[in-house]
Order: C-alpha cells, then structure tokens, then sequence
C-alpha cells in the first residue's frame, strides 16, 4: 500500500517555479503508519496509471482551474482500485461535485494539516467517511513542510508559508471566505526553521506564500484607535510586531537568499514595513493594482487603490524602498474600454514595475463575483453542451469560451486579443531589458530576463486568453526556457547552516507603532521568542 499526493495539472514543463506547497504539508501529516508518500507534480510530468495500485491512497487537491483533470486522476485512480481523497480550496466549495465527477471516497474541506492524518488511518481501516471537516486550524497548527522529500532539481523556488487569511473582501478572491478574514499567523521561528532546512538543501529563492503578508493597515490602527477598542488595537499592533520580528530574522539569514511574497497596496504608504522587507531580502511582492480607473476598482470593492498619477507614485515607492513589484491586472471589468488596454500598460511600464500579469475577468466560485454571477444566470441560463456557463470549469477546455460573463461593450474575441497585446508589449525584448537593469550582475540579469520570458510563456502562453496554437507553441518554449532557468537559480547547498536555537520569554515589547496612534499604550505583554 502506498500513498500518492497528486497536484493535477494539464500542462507538464518539465520544471516548475515554485513548488505546490500543499504537497509536502500532506507529506509531513501522513503517519508514519502509511510511509513516506509519493509526490506527484503533474505540473512537471503527467502521472503514471500504472503506479497506482489497489488499495493505495489517492489524495488530489483542486482548485477551479485544474478542477477537471483532477476529476480524471481520480476516476483513473479509483479504477484501479485506490481509495480516492479530494481537497483543496475547490473541493471545499463543491465536495458534492468531487464525489460525483471525481468519484472520490472521500472528500476534505477546509485545512488539510490536521485532518489528513485520520483519512490515512480511516483508509488503512477500509472505512473512509465520505466528509471530513478540516475547518481552519490555529496558527501553531501548521505543519512545516516535508522538503526531505522534494526533487530539489525540479524547481528553481521553494514556498513557506506565514500566515493565512485576509482581512480584505475584495469582490473577485474567495480568499477572505474561505481562509477567513482573521489573519492566522506562524510563531516565526518555526517560519525561520523551514526556511533553513530549505536553504540546506540548495534553495535560496524562496516565496513567502500567504494570502497577504501586510494583514494590518495604518487604516485598521486608526480605525481601532478612533473606536476606542483597546483589545482591537492591542490584537492588531502584536500581528504587526510579529511582521517585524519575522523580518528581523530573516535578515539575519545568508545574504544570497531572496524572498517574494504578496502584499495590498497599502504597504507602500508604510516606508517603515517597506524598509524592513528590504532588510529581510524579501526584493518583491505580488501587488493587486486590478484596475487603473476609479470605476474599475469600486466595481472590484477594492476603491482604497489609488488611480492615476497617485498610483504610479505609489507603485514607484515600492521600488525606492528596495521591493519589486509584480502588479496584477483585470481586463474585462464592465467599466473597461477599448482604451483601457493601452492606459494599463503605459501605466504597468511608468509606474516601473518590475513584472506584471494582465488576467481576463473569471468569476471565480466563493467570490462576490461568482454569487452575483449565479444569480444573473438563473434568469435566463446559458450551457455549454449539456453544462450550464456557471460550472464552466467542467467545459473541456477546446470548447470553453474565453469570458463567462457578457461586458457591455466588447466582444469576448476583442477582450482576448487586447489582452494578448498587453502581456506582448509589456514583455517584448527592448522593455524586459530596460527593466534587468535592476539586477546587480550579469548572472541576475540573464536570470531576470529568462525569467521574463518563462512568466509570460507559463502564464500568458497558455493561459484563458489566448487560442489553442498558440498555446501548443508556448507550451513547447516554455519548456525549454524553464530548462535554462533552473540553471541559473539552482544554489550550492548549505548543508553545514544551523537554526537558531529558540526560548520562550514573556516580555514588554516596544513594537512598532505609528506616530499617529500616540494615545495608545505604548508597550503592550506578548510571549517572544529570544535565541539562546
């Protein structure tokens, strides 16, 4: 009997950018009864039937977007006699989907750290429930992931995760519904262990993969700070003394070490945050810029963006403060024009960012979007085949249109297109070299601009908004420049690096503050960790 964990996945590179964390948490909560499990990235190389073995146990996690192929590795698998097991963010949403399509045994919703193990066990016995309830465990039940168990050849970044959640309720993510609003945030030594363990092993690219690194806002302070609601201002300055206290660590790692992570706009307006991410090595974060009109961002509940020069301004800071910015974009919000495209990437190339991606409007399940969306349809619905447009992630993907829902005044066909020229213009040669000049040698700079090009290879090449040639020829360069990538990420590991050793001490912390919230008190009790 073995276990398999499978991250599903139509398009196979050969080599990955960053690993699918969620692999080796569920390696670290398998028992020790069941064995060390195999790991399956269809994301480097599709998985092979004839691994699978009566009754081994199969664990798939889904998301929307490889919801479908996850479906058939299941059905796959349980013809061959395994016990079938799905999670993962999309399994949470429609357990009842992934029993039906995905013949699972059973299926996991919500956090995976905890409840794994007993799904092991209850498949070992021969008696699976058909739900288990993972809800969302607290921060010092994460698990630290099984990197003994990674083929560290494959991918050029390693992931760590500090924190989940998102006090936002941005109208297109379900992260705030699903991972909840309340940041839930790991002590950062056990941050700090995995992060050496993975720099043992050769990995100095690490992305930091929360929902939202910068979980407290000055907004959120004044507002607490306004309310009166000490226990409310107490509970946000000690999440964000923890921010501080993580990145005071992380400096002290070796100075080759490079981070990425996710961060709100906001951040920009807080140089003192800035300034210590730049202290960690932490050199760029995903930003949500979605939209650079007042009216797209207010149709995305996402209106405390800045637009217009104020937004270049903004972006820019980042930068200043030694953080590169990866700006995400969405076309196809109805108050988008034909004139939209350009003013975004005249203002992605002014504001210098340093990458961008420019996604097609998706309704994703969990989200405001999506509820609205349901709604709409119900009235007067659309199918695709034999499937309603609202379950479009089950349309085979030949067939599946490019948008889902109807804008006002362009075509799907024109949207796409738009979209393609955006990702060509941002990415063409004379502007990825312009912006290399970032780098501080001639190996970063080939490492950026490879890179570059395997992003928009990966994500633009094959992604909704382009047409099935496109993707074939995409799909066959990005393999190839994957391959030259990973060369030039790859590290020489450090196998002799120590974590430090740690001591709880219950201490009066000083933690930072800004100057605006004087009133409060200035020195608040928390447990902290001290080295040894």
């Amino acid at each position: 009997m073995s276990v398999h964990l499978v991250n599903p996945s139509d398009n196979s590179f050969g080599t990955a950018v960053i690993t699918p964390r969620w692999l080796f948490v569920l390696a670290a909560a398998t028992p020790e009864i069941a064995g060390d499990p195999i790991l399956v990235d269809e994301s480097l190389e599709p998985i092979d039937p004839a691994s699978i073995a009566a009754g081994d146990i199969v664990g798939i996690s889904v998301h929307t977007g490889n919801a479908l192929r996850g479906y058939a590795v299941g059905r796959m698998a349980r013809a061959r006699g395994a016990w079938v097991v799905y999670g993962g963010i999309h399994a949470t949403l429609f357990p009842e989907e992934a029993r039906e399509l995905g013949q699972a045994h059973a299926v996991v919703t919500g956090d995976g750290d905890v409840a794994w193990a007993g799904v092991v066990r209850d498949c070992l016995a021969g008696a699976p429930q058909p739900l288990y309830d993972g809800g969302r465990i607290q921060a010092h039940q994460f698990l630290a992931a099984r990197w003994d168990l990674i083929s560290a050849d494959k991918y050029m970044w390693a992931s760590v995760q500090t924190i989940r959640g998102c006090p936002k309720h941005c109208s297109f993510c379900s992260v705030w519904r699903t991972d909840g609003q309340q940041p839930r945030q790991r002590q950062f030594q056990s941050v700090v262990d995995e992060i050496v363990a993975l720099r043992r092993i050769g990995f100095r690219y690490i992305a930091l993969a929360d929902d939202n690194f910068y979980p407290v806002t000055f907004t959120d302070l004044r507002l607490a700070e306004q309310r009166q609601d000490k226990t409310k201002l107490d509970e946000l300055t000690a999440i964000r003394a923890e921010r501080f206290q993580l990145m005071a660590e992380l400096a002290k790692l070796p100075k080759d070490m490079v981070f990425f992570t996710q961060i709100t706009m906001e951040a920009a307006e807080d140089a003192e945050f800035l300034d210590a991410m730049r202290a960690a090595n932490i050199k760029g974060a995903l930003v949500g810029v979605e939209a650079v009109t007042p009216e797209g961002l207010k149709s995305v509940f996402k209106d405390f963006n800045y637009t217009g020069e104020a937004l270049a301004i903004q972006l820019r800071t980042f930068k200043q403060h030694g953080v590169h910015v990866l700006g995400s974009f969405i076309f196809g919000l109805p108050t988008d024009t034909a004139a939209t495209f350009n003013a975004t990437v005249e203002m992605a190339l002014k504001a210098q960012v340093t990458f961008a991606q420019f996604v097609m409007m998706t309704p994703f399940p969990g989200t405001v979007d999506f509820g609205r969306w349901e709604k709409e349809q119900a009235a007067h619905p659309e199918t695709v085949g034999d499937i309603p447009i609202t379950r479009y992630w089950l349309i085979p993907p030949a067939v599946r249109p490019k948008m889902f829902t109807p804008h006002p005044s362009m075509p799907p066909d024109e949207i796409r297109a738009r979209t393609q020229k955006v990702w060509d213009r941002f990415y063409d040669w004379r502007s990825i070299w312009a912006r290399s000049a970032c780098t501080p040698n001639l190996r970063a700079r080939l490492a950026f601009i490879f890179l570059s090009k395997l992003y928009r290879q990966m994500y633009a090449g094959t992604g909704i908004s382009t047409d099935s040639a496109r993707r074939r020829k995409s799909k066959s360069a990005a393999r190839w420049t994957a391959r030259q990538c990973k060369k030039l990420f790859q590290a020489k590991p450090m196998p002799e690096l120590q974590s430090p050793a740690w001591q709880l001490e219950f201490a009066a912390s000083s933690s930072p503050r800004p100057a605006f919230l004087m009133g409060a008190e200035a020195h608040q009790p928390f447990v902290i960790l001290k080295k040894q």
